[in-house]
């Protein structure tokens, strides 16, 4: 937080000469281990100077200094002075911010002003760090009017710690008053400050215009700025920022390579992924857990899974979100067994599983169909761990029952749901039905979802296939004319390819590309030597009103085609085609990507907005289970 370095104490003479230089008690604030401070504390003793106020105060000092203070060893040491100087009861103060009962260091504080102590400068910014982690609004605000009341108010530090004291308790307004208020006081770390206040808020807007005002900048500005559009779903503007911090030749820190590569993650960039990973290692930087978790959640969600495997099996410190993300890569991956086998693993290692884990977990089985492993898992995060089942745990259970024809137990699962379910939820349970034919049940969960959001194409479309199935084709057609007379649009398919440097993007049926002739051409190659191979279109996804012959031309151009055509013409010989799709992958464009990869001997992986499909030799890793 805001440290300060009080002048060094003057020598006592009574000290003797090889006390005052101990290293073990320096005479300016230097963070020493609890053992070195203990030392010290016993030479103290052993000299027969514990009663020298100066001199213990300074072990204070070092303990306020500790990431995380022993607080009763600091209560022990403070509760010895018979009257504590402004100085120790500063360093207490802070030990009490940095504990798990910051509250405490308020306490102090008026105990302090009952001594009729006055404060100084030094107590207030540690004060409104102890408010800041306590999230002690009416305390913060009436140490606030103290600040004032003693003359503190253009103190630059203290209105940095202001700042940020009402920036944690989420006051955005009062953040800005108190910069506002400030314009002959500020330094970098006030505006930082400001900086980090709207980037928390998410007013990326106001954010920006306030990095242009800036007068200057430092690392710990552009960090922000990144961070901030990475956390509000920015993820093209967070790269651009990277880019431009990389051109200026700028030092970065690790809270930006750790946002890059969650943006890098998200859109599924490979190559810019493992650019800031040779970035990281070419600077030196040290493979901390944040480090190390953030690199093996980027190889796994751009389907290096293998990569993210070797790092975490190399990492010597790994917490809880190493093994979440690590576990639910395996899952995305379709590596069901492994990801479970690394839960066990989780578990002997003494580690207590979150809500995030099971999520991991219940989606391995999944999308593997292990209806065994579903429930007992399901059961034990309850029952063992006493975590209430949150939409996305309902989610994975729904859809594992119903893949593999438990319906019923589905519903049931639903109707002893404590919270109303989603329509996520009831999407997923018509979905089941649709694959087993349950077409009563399913007329009934698709018009209620209908009902629910009459804007969702997704529901219309269920519904209109559930029918079908049924041979219902006059309620199909109801259906059909029901989403055009609403007029509901199906959510824009995109895929993402990186080719030469570059990210393509492609939408179906694609003609802005510049190359575009050239990837029509190869669509027509892949169309003859898949043909070739026995494939034979599948259209029943397609629900435009138009003939068949129309309807295998669209199919053709679906984006993830357009983007494996581009793969194939300008990546090498045997290179894998990595895609990124943000919709579920259709049936026909799953079978036609199996074609693909076994007639051009290519492995193609294709994330899409479920999972992962690694297509080789004619075959997927979801084996036909997605």
């Amino acid at each position: 937080m805001f440290a300060y370095k009080p002048k060094p104490p003057k020598p006592l003479l009574s000290v003797p000469h090889k006390i005052i230089r101990d290293p073990l008690l320096p005479s300016t604030p230097t963070f020493h281990s609890l053992d070195q401070t203990k030392q010290s504390h016993a030479r103290i003793i052993v000299s027969g100077l514990a009663r020298d106020a100066k001199l213990v105060a300074h072990l204070l000092l070092s303990l306020a200094l500790s990431p995380s203070p022993p607080l009763h060893y600091s209560l022990s040491i403070y509760n010895h002075f018979n009257y504590p100087s402004v100085f120790a009861t500063n360093n207490m103060i802070r030990c009490f911010a940095k504990s798990h009962s910051p509250r405490q260091s308020v306490v102090l504080y008026s105990s302090m002003l009952r001594r009729y102590a006055k404060p100084n400068n030094h107590t207030f910014t540690f004060l409104f760090q102890a408010c800041s982690e306590a999230l002690a609004v009416e305390e913060g605000a009436q140490i606030h009017a103290h600040v004032l009341k003693f003359g503190f108010g253009a103190d630059l530090f203290i209105r940095n710690a202001l700042l940020n004291f009402y920036s944690a308790c989420f006051r955005l307004e009062c953040s800005r008053k108190v910069f506002e208020e400030s314009l002959g006081s500020r330094d970098l770390v006030t505006w930082n400050t400001m900086l980090a206040c709207f980037v928390r808020d998410g007013q990326m807007g106001v954010a920006e215009k306030l990095f242009d005002e800036m007068p200057r900048r430092d690392v710990i500005s552009w960090s922000t700025m990144i961070t901030g559009y990475v956390q509000n779903g920015n993820l093209e503007e967070a790269l651009e920022f990277f880019r431009d911090v990389r051109e200026k030749g700028l030092r970065v820190n690790e809270a930006m390579l750790v946002s890059v590569l969650s943006a890098s993650a998200q859109l599924g960039l490979l190559e810019h992924g493992r650019l800031v990973h040779s970035l990281a290692e070419s600077l030196n930087f040290p493979m901390t857990t944040s480090l190390g978790t953030s690199l093996i959640d980027m190889y796994a969600k751009c389907g290096c899974i293998e990569q993210s495997k070797i790092l975490f099996n190399n990492m010597r410190q790994k917490d809880i979100w190493t093994w979440n993300v690590m576990i639910c890569g395996l899952a995305t991956h379709g590596l069901a067994n492994e990801a479970l086998a690394l839960f066990e693993r989780f578990l002997n290692k003494g580690f207590a599983p979150a809500t995030v884990t099971f999520i991991g977990v219940l989606s391995a089985c999944s999308r593997a169909g292990l209806v065994r492993e579903g429930r007992h898992y399901f059961k034990l995060m309850k029952e063992n761990y006493g975590i209430q089942p949150e939409m996305e745990h309902y989610g994975c259970m729904v859809d594992l029952l119903g893949r593999a024809g438990f319906v019923d137990e589905a519903v049931e699962l639903i109707e002893k749901m404590q919270v109303s379910p989603d329509p996520v939820l009831w999407a997923t349970l018509l979905g089941a039905c649709k694959i087993h034919g349950f077409s009563e049940l399913g007329e009934e969960i698709g018009n209620k979802l209908i009902q629910l959001d009459p804007t969702h194409s997704g529901h219309y479309v269920q519904l209109s296939t559930v029918y079908a199935k049924a041979k219902k084709w006059e309620e199909v057609i109801r259906v059909r004319r029901l989403m055009s007379e609403r007029n509901t649009n199906k959510a824009a398919g995109w895929s993402l390819i990186e080719a030469q440097g570059k990210v393509h993007k492609f939408v179906a049926g694609d003609r802005d590309h510049e190359s575009f002739k050239e990837i029509h051409k190869m669509l027509e190659t892949i169309g003859t030597r898949i043909a070739e191979a026995g494939y034979s279109p599948n259209i029943s996804s397609v629900l435009h009103d138009i003939g068949d012959e129309e309807k295998e031309v669209v199919i053709k151009e679906h984006s993830e085609r357009l983007a494996i055509a581009l793969g194939l013409l300008v990546t090498p010989d045997g290179d894998c085609i990595r895609v990124v799709k943000n919709l579920r992958v259709c049936e026909d464009c799953h079978e036609v990507s199996k074609i693909i990869s076994k007639v051009f001997e290519r492995e193609i992986i294709v994330r899409d907005g479920s999972r992962f499909h690694h297509f080789k030799e004619g075959t997927c890793s979801c084996h036909d289970f997605w």
